[in-house]
């Protein structure tokens, strides 16, 4: 899709009513959607870390082109979220600093 092609995409959204827009199908937000709705702080605020890799991961990563970083990000969600949770070790400090009970 080219700019030009997303410019007049979004330039047709900008002249849409709101009274033009079919809601018809989204169900209402009652009670219920409210009482299981919770509040999630995304994206992640992001940290500047300096990490060492190999240079054939390094060189493997930019080669799909810009955005190396934010690929390595979700390389490691992906395993992070895919990763069963460890129990703490007693007397192992949590990431806050903290022992363990």
């Amino acid at each position: 899709m080219s700019r030009k092609s997303i410019k007049s995409d979004l330039a047709k959204v900008d002249r849409l009513k709101d009274r033009d827009i079919d809601y018809s199908d989204i169900p209402p937000l009652d009670d219920a959607f409210f009482q299981k709705a919770t509040m999630v702080s995304w994206p992640p605020a992001k940290q500047q870390v300096t990490v060492r890799l190999d240079a054939d991961v390094l060189d493997w990563l930019r080669a799909s082109g810009k955005g190396y970083q934010t690929r390595i990000n979700y390389l490691l969600r992906t395993a992070m979220d895919h990763q069963r949770p460890r129990p703490e070790k007693p007397g192992v400090r949590s990431r806050r600093g903290r022992r363990a009970a």
